[in-house]
């Protein structure tokens, strides 16, 4: 059962309050790995840590309505200024570590930043280069100390500095916290969550609530019946709105202990050595975990296989028989505890799942096959549908989810399907319109409705299957729609492709993808075979991965419908870039911009064209930008090439 009462408190630091009062000293809240030991802060160390940095941030000028900008990876850190800041009825506006100085100049300069807490040296330098180009923002705070002693004192201000501050102003006006506080409303405007950005606009400020983040948190602690006794992690910051309901919110709803890796590099290997109950990664991740798993099931000795394959054919057995809520036979359910104990236990710790008891995916598409190979494994794993604008539609039904759908509508979440079969969505849960922009505000929400731009389709069971984008169906000129998420997330079940995007040129009868190979599983597979390649371009164009990447697409295409077939592909010479704006920080596919800068291979795979010659950028951060050019040829899958 979730510790705190859902009727009060109705703000997020009244809850981490109500948990410090209520676990104190003694009780865990968060662990951290730093310089490879574990470490740990506990509920009332928590407060007090939030408590000192937001009077800090007074000191500094930070009152009600000011804006605080968070640039990090995944800490204890980001938490603390999240709610630093609506402790002083602020608002929070985080952002991924991963973003240019020139993304978060624009975001700056749209949500009006006053304030900008940076995790280290790379985000502070992004900060001073755009500095002068953002007239409200007053002053930066830096959490990690390392190469920016000598920051301008007048802008840059290390963390232990502004804590000090705050202890000094709690000495001179106790309870000043408390009382901010305790004026909090539940209706306050606490948030700034942006989107993703996969349309041409761009990513886009959706306004939030403590009322409208708790509800969506609400359904899955409940439902999934989060504790105290509960370890989360995550992987992505609470830039991404998953987060903020799943981790950020679950956490402190359930005061369950939140686990942080050291860093992204560590990420695998800590979260082995933690065991969450709870884990929450977005589709991308899961379909990489997935192609690792696959990868070296096919890599393994010829016993293994064996072993393996057999294990599999169990696994999907009880999956299917489940799908179907019938009770396997005793025979079954003794082989699936032997294959559980030989095989698919291993899999899982080798993946820190060991003590799992629910495993979220969001984001993109997760194919249907790597949910089932995912439950095949006994991997708890369920998806969640939403969006910063609509909330958290579905997934916290505590049951197994049906193949190819998105789960149950949660509690107390209204939904209808619009012409075109567009999703609208009303709840407690939803954005309360976009920052300074009512125009869009009105075309998306209206009378409490979101229209989500999703369209989906509703199951016997009552449960949603996610179709597309309905900006992103292609519509073939024989009048046959096609929904390319879900094709793009089959061929990433491959665990030798690492991205996809499938498309139709104008006028063309048939799809194409466009494949980035994984540099790891495929350059393995290559080695093993004895190709001979030096870089990820050589390994793309070798006649021999082609080969395979045209295998795999065929055995994709196996179970797809004759309109959803794809007829030609290209194996892409680089890897899509966010950078290069190709991908949304969270690795989504940005299709208009995709479009746009491919057009000549778009082109050439609706014609009859063989190859085609396609150019881009070599810039990578902050190094000097060039251009790279490479012919690519174009594969007619199931016809012998070159």
């Amino acid at each position: 059962m979730a510790l705190v009462d859902h009727n009060e408190p109705d703000t997020w630091p009244k809850v981490l309050q109500h948990n410090a009062a209520w676990f104190g000293a003694e009780g865990t809240a968060m662990r951290y790995k730093h310089y490879g030991i574990w470490q740990s802060y506990s509920w009332e160390a928590y407060l007090s840590q939030v408590k000192d940095l937001a009077l800090g941030l007074r000191c500094l000028g930070f009152g009600p309505r000011s804006k605080l900008l968070i640039v990090g990876d995944n800490s204890p850190e980001w938490l603390f200024a999240q709610l630093a800041a609506q402790g002083n009825r602020g608002i929070s506006v985080g952002l991924y570590s991963d973003l240019s100085a020139a993304e978060i100049e624009r975001i700056a300069r749209d949500s009006e930043a006053d304030f900008a807490m940076v995790e280290d040296e790379e985000q502070a330098d992004k900060i001073s280069e755009i500095r002068d180009r953002l007239p409200h923002l007053k002053t930066v705070v830096f959490w990690r100390y390392k190469g920016l002693g000598n920051r301008d004192r007048s802008v840059f201000v290390g963390l232990r500095d502004v804590v000090s501050m705050g202890r000094d102003y709690e000495a001179e006006h106790p309870g000043a916290f408390e009382e901010s506080v305790a004026a909090g409303n539940t209706d306050d405007v606490c948030s700034i969550i942006y989107t993703s950005g996969t349309g041409a606009e761009g990513a886009k400020g959706t306004l939030h609530s403590h009322r409208s983040l708790m509800a969506n948190s609400r359904a899955y602690c409940e439902l999934d019946k989060l504790g105290p006794k509960d370890d989360l992690a995550g992987y992505l910051p609470p830039a991404w709105i998953t987060e903020q309901w799943l981790i950020f919110g679950c956490h402190l709803l359930s005061g369950g202990v939140l686990d942080f890796a050291e860093n992204s590099a560590t990420h695998a290997g800590d979260v082995r050595e933690i065991a969450p109950h709870l884990l929450v990664y977005n589709s991308r991740l899961w379909e990489s975990k997935a192609g690792q798993v696959q990868a070296r099931m096919r890599g393994a000795s010829r016993l293994k296989k064996l072993a393996t394959g057999w294990a599999m054919r169990i696994g999907y057995h009880m999956v299917d028989t489940a799908q179907q809520q019938q009770k396997p036979a005793l025979q079954w359910r003794l082989l699936d505890t032997i294959a559980d104990r030989t095989v698919f236990r291993p899999v899982r710790d080798s993946l820190g799942l060991s003590r799992a008891r629910v495993c979220y995916t969001s984001g993109s598409t997760l194919s249907a096959d790597a949910i089932r190979f995912f439950q095949a494994l006994k991997v708890p794993i369920k998806t969640v549908y939403g969006s910063a604008e609509a909330g958290a539609v579905t997934g916290a039904a505590d049951r197994i989810q049906s193949a190819g759908t998105v789960g149950s509508v949660n509690p107390g979440v209204d939904v209808t399907v619009a012409e075109r079969g567009e999703l609208l969505v009303r709840h407690p849960g939803t954005f309360l319109g976009y920052h300074n922009d009512p125009a869009r505000t009105a075309r998306v929400l209206n009378d409490g409705w979101v229209r989500t731009g999703d369209k989906v389709a509703t199951c016997a069971d009552g449960e949603l299957a996610f179709v597309d984008r309905l900006d992103d169906l292609i519509t073939l000129p024989c009048g046959d729609v096609v929904a390319p998420q879900g094709i793009e997330s089959r061929l990433r079940s491959s665990p030798y492709i690492k991205d996809a995007w499938v498309l139709a040129g104008d006028g063309c009868e048939a799809l194409s993808a466009v494949v980035i190979v994984d540099a790891v599983t495929a350059g393995r597979w290559a080695d093993q075979r004895k190709v001979r390649y030096t870089t990820f371009a050589d390994l793309a164009r070798s006649p021999e991965v082609y080969r395979l990447i045209e295998d795999e697409i065929a055995s994709v295409n196996q179970g797809l419908g004759g309109g959803e077939r794809i007829e030609k592909c290209v194996i892409l010479h680089r890897e899509f870039d966010p950078d290069e704006l190709e991908l949304t920080r969270d690795r989504k596919l940005r299709r208009a911009f995709l479009t746009e800068r491919y057009g000549a291979l778009i082109r050439a795979l609706a014609g009859d064209d063989t190859s085609v010659e396609v150019e881009g950028s070599t810039a990578r951060g902050s190094g000097p930008a060039g251009t790279i050019r490479a012919t690519l040829r174009i594969a007619t899958v199931g016809r012998e090439g070159p």
